[in-house]
Protein backbone atom coordinates (compact mmCIF):
# COMPACT_ATOMS: atom_id res chain seq x y z
CA UNK A 1 0.00 0.00 0.00
CA UNK A 2 1.24 3.48 -0.80
CA UNK A 3 2.04 5.80 2.10
CA UNK A 4 -0.25 8.79 2.63
CA UNK A 5 1.06 11.85 4.54
CA UNK A 6 -0.67 13.24 7.58
CA UNK A 7 -3.29 15.88 6.71
CA UNK A 8 -2.91 15.00 3.02
CA UNK A 9 -5.85 14.47 0.66
CA UNK A 10 -7.46 11.06 0.44
CA UNK A 11 -5.47 8.15 -0.93
CA UNK A 12 -7.31 8.04 -4.26
CA UNK A 13 -6.73 11.77 -4.99
CA UNK A 14 -3.83 12.99 -7.09
CA UNK A 15 -1.68 16.05 -6.85
CA UNK A 16 -0.78 15.57 -10.49
CA UNK A 17 -2.31 13.71 -13.41
CA UNK A 18 -0.77 13.74 -16.87
CA UNK A 19 -3.10 12.01 -19.35
CA UNK A 20 -2.27 10.88 -22.88
CA UNK A 21 0.82 13.08 -23.26
CA UNK A 22 2.47 12.97 -26.70
CA UNK A 23 5.47 14.95 -27.90
CA UNK A 24 7.43 14.66 -31.15
CA UNK A 25 10.61 16.28 -32.40
CA UNK A 26 11.91 16.15 -35.99
CA UNK A 27 12.42 12.48 -36.75
CA UNK A 28 11.71 11.33 -33.17
CA UNK A 29 8.53 10.53 -31.22
CA UNK A 30 9.69 11.26 -27.68
CA UNK A 31 6.36 10.53 -25.95
CA UNK A 32 3.48 8.47 -27.31
CA UNK A 33 0.22 8.65 -25.31
CA UNK A 34 1.95 8.54 -21.90
CA UNK A 35 0.03 8.91 -18.62
CA UNK A 36 1.50 9.53 -15.17
CA UNK A 37 0.09 10.29 -11.69
CA UNK A 38 1.53 11.59 -8.43
CA UNK A 39 -0.06 11.40 -4.98
CA UNK A 40 0.58 13.75 -2.06
CA UNK A 41 3.45 12.69 0.16
CA UNK A 42 4.78 9.94 -2.10
CA UNK A 43 8.01 9.35 -3.97
CA UNK A 44 7.11 8.14 -7.46
CA UNK A 45 10.18 6.67 -9.18
CA UNK A 46 10.41 7.20 -12.95
CA UNK A 47 12.57 4.62 -14.70
CA UNK A 48 13.69 3.99 -18.25
CA UNK A 49 16.75 3.85 -20.45
CA UNK A 50 18.22 7.07 -21.78
CA UNK A 51 15.95 8.19 -24.59
CA UNK A 52 12.90 6.48 -23.04
CA UNK A 53 11.12 9.83 -22.60
CA UNK A 54 11.61 10.49 -18.87
CA UNK A 55 13.17 13.93 -19.19
CA UNK A 56 10.76 14.95 -21.96
CA UNK A 57 7.76 14.05 -19.79
CA UNK A 58 9.16 16.01 -16.85
CA UNK A 59 9.92 19.03 -19.05
CA UNK A 60 6.31 18.96 -20.26
CA UNK A 61 5.09 18.95 -16.65
CA UNK A 62 7.57 21.71 -15.72
CA UNK A 63 6.53 23.93 -18.65
CA UNK A 64 9.76 23.70 -20.65
CA UNK A 65 8.00 21.83 -23.48
CA UNK A 66 4.45 22.16 -24.78
CA UNK A 67 2.85 18.75 -25.46
CA UNK A 68 1.44 17.95 -28.89
CA UNK A 69 -1.48 16.13 -27.24
CA UNK A 70 -2.75 15.28 -23.79
CA UNK A 71 -3.89 17.06 -20.63
CA UNK A 72 -2.42 17.90 -17.23
CA UNK A 73 -4.49 18.12 -14.03
CA UNK A 74 -3.42 19.55 -10.67
CA UNK A 75 -5.65 18.55 -7.74
CA UNK A 76 -8.21 17.41 -10.32
CA UNK A 77 -8.31 20.74 -12.17
CA UNK A 78 -7.12 20.94 -15.81
CA UNK A 79 -4.23 23.39 -16.29
CA UNK A 80 -2.18 24.76 -19.19
CA UNK A 81 1.52 24.84 -18.31
CA UNK A 82 3.18 26.69 -21.18
CA UNK A 83 6.19 28.22 -19.39
CA UNK A 84 8.47 27.27 -16.48
CA UNK A 85 7.21 30.38 -14.64
CA UNK A 86 3.63 29.14 -14.92
CA UNK A 87 4.70 25.76 -13.53
CA UNK A 88 6.49 27.49 -10.66
CA UNK A 89 3.41 29.59 -9.90
CA UNK A 90 1.33 26.39 -9.82
CA UNK A 91 3.66 24.82 -7.25
CA UNK A 92 5.83 22.64 -9.51
CA UNK A 93 9.57 22.69 -8.85
CA UNK A 94 12.23 20.81 -10.82
CA UNK A 95 15.85 20.15 -9.95
CA UNK A 96 17.81 19.20 -13.05
CA UNK A 97 20.88 16.98 -12.97
CA UNK A 98 22.90 20.03 -14.02
CA UNK A 99 22.09 22.66 -11.43
CA UNK A 100 20.79 26.13 -12.32
CA UNK A 101 22.54 28.14 -9.63
CA UNK A 102 24.39 31.35 -10.54
CA UNK A 103 27.94 30.66 -9.28
CA UNK A 104 28.93 34.24 -8.37
CA UNK A 105 25.76 34.93 -6.36
CA UNK A 106 25.36 33.94 -2.71
CA UNK A 107 23.19 31.09 -1.46
CA UNK A 108 20.59 33.58 -0.24
CA UNK A 109 20.58 35.49 -3.54
CA UNK A 110 20.10 32.27 -5.52
CA UNK A 111 17.17 31.24 -3.33
CA UNK A 112 15.48 34.66 -3.65
CA UNK A 113 16.60 35.22 -7.24
CA UNK A 114 13.24 36.23 -8.71
CA UNK A 115 11.98 38.05 -5.64
CA UNK A 116 14.75 39.69 -3.63
CA UNK A 117 13.41 41.65 -0.59
CA UNK A 118 14.15 45.37 -0.33
CA UNK A 119 14.42 47.69 2.66
CA UNK A 120 12.69 51.03 3.19
CA UNK A 121 15.27 52.76 0.99
CA UNK A 122 14.54 50.34 -1.87
CA UNK A 123 17.97 48.69 -1.57
CA UNK A 124 18.33 44.93 -1.41
CA UNK A 125 17.82 43.74 2.15
CA UNK A 126 20.70 41.26 2.38
CA UNK A 127 20.25 40.69 6.12
CA UNK A 128 16.61 39.67 5.66
CA UNK A 129 17.45 37.46 2.70
CA UNK A 130 20.21 35.67 4.59
CA UNK A 131 18.05 35.21 7.72
CA UNK A 132 15.10 33.76 5.79
CA UNK A 133 17.37 31.54 3.69
CA UNK A 134 19.03 30.18 6.83
CA UNK A 135 15.64 29.45 8.46
CA UNK A 136 14.38 27.75 5.28
CA UNK A 137 17.44 25.52 4.92
CA UNK A 138 17.71 24.65 8.61
CA UNK A 139 14.04 23.64 8.68
CA UNK A 140 15.09 20.75 6.44
CA UNK A 141 18.26 19.99 8.37
CA UNK A 142 20.44 21.78 5.81
CA UNK A 143 23.23 23.76 7.47
CA UNK A 144 24.69 25.88 4.69
CA UNK A 145 26.11 29.38 5.16
CA UNK A 146 23.73 31.64 3.16
CA UNK A 147 26.52 34.19 2.62
CA UNK A 148 28.72 31.81 0.62
CA UNK A 149 28.74 32.05 -3.17
CA UNK A 150 27.25 29.04 -4.94
CA UNK A 151 30.60 28.23 -6.58
CA UNK A 152 32.12 27.67 -3.12
CA UNK A 153 29.69 24.86 -2.27
CA UNK A 154 30.09 21.14 -2.71
CA UNK A 155 27.79 19.31 -5.12
CA UNK A 156 25.67 18.07 -2.21
CA UNK A 157 25.34 21.59 -0.78
CA UNK A 158 24.38 22.98 -4.18
CA UNK A 159 21.65 20.39 -4.37
CA UNK A 160 20.37 21.42 -0.94
CA UNK A 161 20.20 25.02 -2.14
CA UNK A 162 18.25 23.92 -5.24
CA UNK A 163 15.74 22.15 -2.97
CA UNK A 164 15.48 25.23 -0.75
CA UNK A 165 15.01 27.39 -3.83
CA UNK A 166 12.11 25.20 -5.02
CA UNK A 167 10.45 25.20 -1.60
CA UNK A 168 10.72 29.00 -1.40
CA UNK A 169 8.03 29.07 -4.08
CA UNK A 170 5.74 26.80 -2.04
CA UNK A 171 6.22 23.82 -4.35
CA UNK A 172 3.69 21.02 -3.85
CA UNK A 173 5.42 18.89 -6.49
CA UNK A 174 9.19 18.43 -6.67
CA UNK A 175 10.86 16.72 -9.64
CA UNK A 176 14.39 15.39 -9.01
CA UNK A 177 16.45 14.30 -12.03
CA UNK A 178 19.32 11.98 -11.04
CA UNK A 179 19.72 13.62 -7.61
CA UNK A 180 22.38 11.19 -6.34
CA UNK A 181 24.53 10.93 -9.48
CA UNK A 182 27.42 12.94 -7.99
CA UNK A 183 26.93 12.24 -4.27
CA UNK A 184 28.81 10.02 -1.83
CA UNK A 185 26.95 7.41 0.24
CA UNK A 186 26.99 9.74 3.24
CA UNK A 187 25.52 12.60 1.21
CA UNK A 188 22.90 10.26 -0.30
CA UNK A 189 21.73 9.30 3.19
CA UNK A 190 21.46 12.99 4.06
CA UNK A 191 19.42 13.64 0.90
CA UNK A 192 17.09 10.73 1.69
CA UNK A 193 16.51 12.24 5.14
CA UNK A 194 15.44 15.49 3.48
CA UNK A 195 13.14 13.61 1.09
CA UNK A 196 11.46 11.83 4.00
CA UNK A 197 10.87 15.20 5.67
CA UNK A 198 9.31 16.55 2.47
CA UNK A 199 7.01 13.51 2.32
CA UNK A 200 5.77 14.27 5.83
CA UNK A 201 4.79 17.73 4.60
CA UNK A 202 2.64 16.21 1.87
CA UNK A 203 4.95 17.18 -0.99
CA UNK A 204 4.83 14.77 -3.93
CA UNK A 205 8.23 13.87 -5.39
CA UNK A 206 9.00 12.54 -8.87
CA UNK A 207 12.37 10.82 -8.63
CA UNK A 208 14.36 9.92 -11.75
CA UNK A 209 17.33 7.63 -11.18
CA UNK A 210 19.44 4.94 -12.81
CA UNK A 211 20.58 3.59 -9.43
CA UNK A 212 18.24 0.66 -9.00
CA UNK A 213 19.44 -0.06 -5.46
CA UNK A 214 17.82 3.22 -4.32
CA UNK A 215 14.33 2.29 -5.42
CA UNK A 216 13.33 0.10 -2.46
CA UNK A 217 14.94 2.49 -0.01
CA UNK A 218 13.13 5.67 -1.04
CA UNK A 219 10.32 4.88 -3.50
CA UNK A 220 6.59 4.24 -3.00
CA UNK A 221 5.44 3.70 -6.60
CA UNK A 222 7.35 3.21 -9.84
CA UNK A 223 6.56 3.92 -13.50
CA UNK A 224 8.62 2.50 -16.37
CA UNK A 225 8.89 4.13 -19.81
CA UNK A 226 10.45 2.56 -22.89
CA UNK A 227 10.85 4.14 -26.33
CA UNK A 228 8.46 6.95 -25.42
CA UNK A 229 5.69 4.61 -24.26
CA UNK A 230 4.24 3.81 -20.84
CA UNK A 231 5.16 0.23 -19.94
CA UNK A 232 4.06 -0.29 -16.33
CA UNK A 233 3.12 1.42 -13.06
CA UNK A 234 2.83 -0.18 -9.64
CA UNK A 235 3.96 -0.26 -6.03
CA UNK A 236 7.73 -0.59 -5.64
CA UNK A 237 7.36 -3.61 -3.35
CA UNK A 238 5.62 -5.54 -6.14
CA UNK A 239 8.66 -5.49 -8.48
CA UNK A 240 12.01 -7.21 -8.20
CA UNK A 241 15.11 -5.50 -9.57
CA UNK A 242 15.30 -8.08 -12.36
CA UNK A 243 11.68 -7.38 -13.34
CA UNK A 244 12.35 -3.64 -13.47
CA UNK A 245 15.43 -4.17 -15.64
CA UNK A 246 13.50 -6.42 -18.02
CA UNK A 247 10.66 -3.91 -18.32
CA UNK A 248 13.10 -1.06 -18.97
CA UNK A 249 15.21 -2.69 -21.65
CA UNK A 250 12.68 -5.15 -23.09
CA UNK A 251 15.04 -8.06 -22.60
CA UNK A 252 16.74 -10.02 -19.83
CA UNK A 253 19.96 -8.55 -18.41
CA UNK A 254 21.41 -11.46 -16.47
CA UNK A 255 24.22 -9.75 -14.60
CA UNK A 256 25.15 -6.06 -14.63
CA UNK A 257 28.64 -6.86 -13.34
CA UNK A 258 29.58 -10.02 -15.19
CA UNK A 259 33.38 -9.92 -15.05
CA UNK A 260 35.43 -13.09 -15.35
CA UNK A 261 38.96 -12.34 -14.16
CA UNK A 262 41.78 -13.62 -16.35
CA UNK A 263 45.39 -14.25 -15.41
CA UNK A 264 47.03 -10.80 -15.64
CA UNK A 265 50.13 -10.34 -17.75
CA UNK A 266 53.06 -7.96 -17.62
CA UNK A 267 52.98 -4.64 -15.79
CA UNK A 268 51.89 -1.93 -18.22
CA UNK A 269 51.55 1.07 -15.92
CA UNK A 270 53.09 1.83 -12.54
CA UNK A 271 53.28 4.85 -10.29
CA UNK A 272 56.23 5.16 -7.88
CA UNK A 273 56.35 7.57 -4.93
CA UNK A 274 54.26 10.15 -6.79
CA UNK A 275 53.37 13.42 -5.05
CA UNK A 276 51.58 16.49 -6.34
CA UNK A 277 50.96 19.48 -4.07
CA UNK A 278 48.62 21.01 -6.63
CA UNK A 279 46.42 17.91 -6.64
CA UNK A 280 46.88 17.04 -2.97
CA UNK A 281 48.54 13.67 -3.68
CA UNK A 282 51.20 12.16 -1.42
CA UNK A 283 53.49 9.15 -1.96
CA UNK A 284 51.26 7.28 -4.42
CA UNK A 285 52.38 3.76 -5.33
CA UNK A 286 50.27 1.56 -7.57
CA UNK A 287 50.45 -0.63 -10.67
CA UNK A 288 48.28 -1.98 -13.47
CA UNK A 289 48.91 -5.17 -15.44
CA UNK A 290 47.91 -6.32 -18.90
CA UNK A 291 44.42 -7.83 -19.04
CA UNK A 292 43.40 -6.32 -15.69
CA UNK A 293 40.68 -4.01 -14.40
CA UNK A 294 41.84 -2.14 -11.30
CA UNK A 295 39.27 -0.17 -9.31
CA UNK A 296 40.06 3.10 -7.59
CA UNK A 297 37.65 3.67 -4.68
CA UNK A 298 37.22 6.41 -2.10
CA UNK A 299 35.00 9.27 -1.06
CA UNK A 300 34.50 12.33 -3.26
CA UNK A 301 37.55 14.52 -2.62
CA UNK A 302 39.81 11.59 -1.73
CA UNK A 303 42.06 12.25 -4.74
CA UNK A 304 40.84 9.62 -7.22
CA UNK A 305 40.18 11.98 -10.15
CA UNK A 306 43.26 14.04 -9.26
CA UNK A 307 45.44 10.94 -9.54
CA UNK A 308 43.88 10.03 -12.91
CA UNK A 309 44.58 13.56 -14.19
CA UNK A 310 48.24 13.32 -13.17
CA UNK A 311 48.65 9.87 -14.78
CA UNK A 312 47.14 11.23 -17.99
CA UNK A 313 49.41 14.31 -17.64
CA UNK A 314 46.62 16.85 -17.54
CA UNK A 315 48.24 18.01 -14.28
CA UNK A 316 51.88 17.97 -13.21
CA UNK A 317 53.53 16.16 -10.30
CA UNK A 318 56.52 17.45 -8.35
CA UNK A 319 58.11 14.12 -7.43
CA UNK A 320 57.91 10.46 -8.26
CA UNK A 321 57.68 8.60 -11.56
CA UNK A 322 55.05 7.18 -13.89
CA UNK A 323 56.19 4.15 -15.89
CA UNK A 324 54.70 2.74 -19.07
CA UNK A 325 55.92 -0.79 -19.85
CA UNK A 326 58.85 -0.19 -17.50
CA UNK A 327 59.91 3.06 -19.14
CA UNK A 328 59.43 6.44 -17.40
CA UNK A 329 56.70 8.51 -18.99
CA UNK A 330 57.92 12.09 -19.59
CA UNK A 331 56.05 14.66 -17.49
CA UNK A 332 55.02 16.60 -20.57
CA UNK A 333 51.39 16.75 -21.71
CA UNK A 334 48.32 14.62 -22.50
CA UNK A 335 49.71 14.34 -26.04
CA UNK A 336 52.65 12.28 -24.77
CA UNK A 337 50.24 10.08 -22.78
CA UNK A 338 48.11 9.47 -25.89
CA UNK A 339 51.23 8.74 -27.96
CA UNK A 340 52.15 6.11 -25.38
CA UNK A 341 48.78 4.39 -25.67
CA UNK A 342 46.78 5.95 -22.84
CA UNK A 343 43.19 7.15 -23.14
CA UNK A 344 40.97 8.80 -20.54
CA UNK A 345 37.18 8.90 -20.30
CA UNK A 346 36.67 11.85 -17.94
CA UNK A 347 34.14 12.21 -15.13
CA UNK A 348 32.24 14.97 -16.95
CA UNK A 349 31.82 13.69 -20.50
CA UNK A 350 29.91 16.77 -21.68
CA UNK A 351 32.47 19.35 -20.58
CA UNK A 352 35.70 17.38 -20.78
CA UNK A 353 35.12 14.42 -23.11
CA UNK A 354 33.13 15.80 -26.03
CA UNK A 355 32.71 18.81 -28.28
CA UNK A 356 28.92 18.84 -28.06
CA UNK A 357 28.27 20.94 -31.15
CA UNK A 358 30.39 18.64 -33.32
CA UNK A 359 29.16 15.44 -34.93
CA UNK A 360 29.62 11.83 -33.89
CA UNK A 361 32.21 11.49 -36.66
CA UNK A 362 34.20 14.58 -35.69
CA UNK A 363 34.29 13.59 -32.02
CA UNK A 364 35.35 10.06 -32.87
CA UNK A 365 38.40 11.02 -34.92
CA UNK A 366 39.48 14.23 -33.18
CA UNK A 367 42.21 12.56 -31.07
CA UNK A 368 43.61 10.41 -33.88
CA UNK A 369 43.76 12.66 -36.95
CA UNK A 370 47.55 12.39 -37.25
CA UNK A 371 47.41 8.59 -37.07
CA UNK A 372 44.51 8.26 -39.49
CA UNK A 373 45.80 10.88 -41.94
CA UNK A 374 49.62 11.15 -41.71
CA UNK A 375 49.61 13.17 -44.96
CA UNK A 376 47.55 15.88 -43.15
CA UNK A 377 44.81 15.45 -45.77
CA UNK A 378 41.52 14.17 -44.38
CA UNK A 379 40.02 11.56 -46.66
CA UNK A 380 36.28 11.48 -46.14
CA UNK A 381 35.95 7.87 -47.26
CA UNK A 382 38.51 6.61 -44.71
CA UNK A 383 36.98 8.74 -41.97
CA UNK A 384 33.49 7.38 -42.64
CA UNK A 385 34.78 3.82 -42.68
CA UNK A 386 36.47 4.22 -39.28
CA UNK A 387 33.51 5.99 -37.68
CA UNK A 388 30.90 3.54 -39.01
CA UNK A 389 32.92 0.68 -37.58
CA UNK A 390 32.71 2.09 -34.04
CA UNK A 391 29.04 3.03 -34.40
CA UNK A 392 28.37 -0.60 -35.25
CA UNK A 393 30.76 -2.22 -32.75
CA UNK A 394 29.62 -0.07 -29.80
CA UNK A 395 25.92 -0.03 -30.78
CA UNK A 396 25.81 3.77 -30.79
CA UNK A 397 22.20 4.81 -31.38
CA UNK A 398 22.37 7.77 -33.76
CA UNK A 399 20.49 8.74 -36.94
CA UNK A 400 23.89 8.97 -38.65
CA UNK A 401 27.56 9.77 -38.20
CA UNK A 402 26.91 13.47 -38.87
CA UNK A 403 24.46 13.82 -35.96
CA UNK A 404 25.60 16.38 -33.35
CA UNK A 405 26.45 14.53 -30.13
CA UNK A 406 24.50 17.03 -28.03
CA UNK A 407 21.31 15.33 -29.24
CA UNK A 408 22.38 11.83 -28.14
CA UNK A 409 21.44 10.22 -24.83
CA UNK A 410 23.99 10.06 -22.02
CA UNK A 411 24.80 6.42 -22.67
CA UNK A 412 25.41 7.02 -26.38
CA UNK A 413 27.52 10.10 -25.62
CA UNK A 414 29.67 7.92 -23.37
CA UNK A 415 30.06 5.42 -26.20
CA UNK A 416 31.26 8.23 -28.51
CA UNK A 417 33.94 9.16 -25.95
CA UNK A 418 34.90 5.49 -25.88
CA UNK A 419 35.02 5.38 -29.69
CA UNK A 420 37.37 8.37 -29.67
CA UNK A 421 39.95 6.52 -27.59
CA UNK A 422 39.54 3.22 -29.40
CA UNK A 423 40.30 5.11 -32.59
CA UNK A 424 43.71 6.06 -31.11
CA UNK A 425 44.46 2.34 -30.51
CA UNK A 426 44.78 2.96 -26.75
CA UNK A 427 46.13 0.01 -24.77
CA UNK A 428 45.31 1.51 -21.36
CA UNK A 429 42.02 3.22 -20.62
CA UNK A 430 41.28 5.33 -17.54
CA UNK A 431 37.53 5.30 -16.85
CA UNK A 432 36.40 8.03 -14.44
CA UNK A 433 32.80 7.15 -13.49
CA UNK A 434 32.21 5.01 -16.63
CA UNK A 435 28.45 4.55 -16.13
CA UNK A 436 27.39 7.68 -14.23
CA UNK A 437 23.98 8.93 -15.33
CA UNK A 438 23.40 6.28 -17.99
CA UNK A 439 20.64 3.71 -18.24
CA UNK A 440 20.88 0.08 -17.24
CA UNK A 441 20.99 -1.19 -20.84
CA UNK A 442 23.90 1.08 -21.82
CA UNK A 443 25.59 0.28 -18.51
CA UNK A 444 25.47 -3.42 -19.32
CA UNK A 445 26.91 -2.77 -22.80
CA UNK A 446 29.79 -0.68 -21.42
CA UNK A 447 30.61 -3.36 -18.86
CA UNK A 448 30.59 -5.95 -21.66
CA UNK A 449 33.00 -3.77 -23.64
CA UNK A 450 35.31 -3.46 -20.62
CA UNK A 451 35.39 -7.24 -20.31
CA UNK A 452 36.12 -7.67 -24.01
CA UNK A 453 38.82 -4.97 -23.94
CA UNK A 454 40.83 -6.60 -21.14
CA UNK A 455 40.28 -10.09 -22.56
CA UNK A 456 42.00 -8.83 -25.74
CA UNK A 457 44.99 -7.64 -23.70
CA UNK A 458 43.96 -4.11 -22.80
CA UNK A 459 44.09 -2.68 -19.26
CA UNK A 460 41.63 -0.45 -17.38
CA UNK A 461 41.97 1.82 -14.36
CA UNK A 462 38.38 2.46 -13.20
CA UNK A 463 37.13 5.14 -10.81
CA UNK A 464 33.57 4.67 -9.59
CA UNK A 465 31.41 5.98 -6.75
CA UNK A 466 29.18 2.90 -7.07
CA UNK A 467 30.71 0.31 -4.77
CA UNK A 468 28.74 -2.46 -6.45
CA UNK A 469 30.46 -1.52 -9.73
CA UNK A 470 33.89 -1.38 -8.07
CA UNK A 471 33.41 -4.80 -6.47
CA UNK A 472 31.72 -6.40 -9.48
CA UNK A 473 34.13 -5.24 -12.18
CA UNK A 474 37.55 -5.00 -10.49
CA UNK A 475 40.34 -7.57 -10.29
CA UNK A 476 41.96 -5.50 -7.53
CA UNK A 477 40.89 -2.37 -5.66
CA UNK A 478 42.97 0.54 -4.39
CA UNK A 479 41.27 2.68 -1.73
CA UNK A 480 42.17 6.36 -1.44
CA UNK A 481 41.74 8.78 1.45
CA UNK A 482 42.99 12.37 1.69
CA UNK A 483 45.26 12.08 -1.34
CA UNK A 484 46.87 8.79 -0.32
CA UNK A 485 46.37 5.14 -1.20
CA UNK A 486 45.49 3.54 2.12
CA UNK A 487 44.81 -0.03 1.02
CA UNK A 488 45.05 -2.55 -1.80
CA UNK A 489 42.30 -5.19 -1.69
CA UNK A 490 42.00 -8.34 -3.79
CA UNK A 491 38.79 -9.20 -5.64
CA UNK A 492 38.14 -12.08 -3.26
CA UNK A 493 38.43 -9.85 -0.17
CA UNK A 494 36.61 -6.79 -1.51
CA UNK A 495 33.39 -5.97 0.34
CA UNK A 496 31.47 -2.71 0.71
CA UNK A 497 32.16 -2.70 4.45
CA UNK A 498 35.91 -3.18 4.04
CA UNK A 499 36.23 -0.54 1.29
CA UNK A 500 34.20 2.04 3.22
CA UNK A 501 36.09 1.39 6.46
CA UNK A 502 39.34 2.28 4.70
CA UNK A 503 37.73 5.21 2.86
CA UNK A 504 36.47 6.71 6.14
CA UNK A 505 39.63 5.83 8.09
CA UNK A 506 37.67 3.74 10.58
CA UNK A 507 39.62 2.28 13.47
CA UNK A 508 40.82 -1.25 12.78
CA UNK A 509 40.91 -0.71 9.02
Amino acid sequence: MDIAPTNAPAQNSYLLEAKGISKAFPGVVALDDVSFTLRPGEVHILLGENGAGKSTLMKVIAGAYTPDAGEIFLDGTPVKINTPWKAQALGIGIIYQEFNLIPYLSVAQNIFLNKMPKNNLFFLDHAKMEKEARVLLESLGMFVNPKLNAEELSTAQQQMVEIGKALKYQSKILIMDEPTASLTDLEINQLFGIIRELKKRGIGIVYISHRLQEINEIGDRVTILRDGKHIATGNVKDFSINELVRLMVGREVQDLYEHNPATPGEEVLSVKDLSSKTNGLTDINMHLRKGEIVGLAGLVGSGRTELARVIFQLDKHESGEIYYFGKPLPNLSPKSAVNNGLGMLPEDRKRQGLALILSVAENTVMASLRNLFPSHIIKSKDECKAVDRYIQDLHIKTPGRNRSVQYLSGGNQQKVVLAKWLCTNSEILIFDEPTRGIDVGSKSEIHAFMNDFVNRGGSILMISSELSEIIGMSDRVYVMRQGKIVSEISREEATQEKIMSYAFGASGA
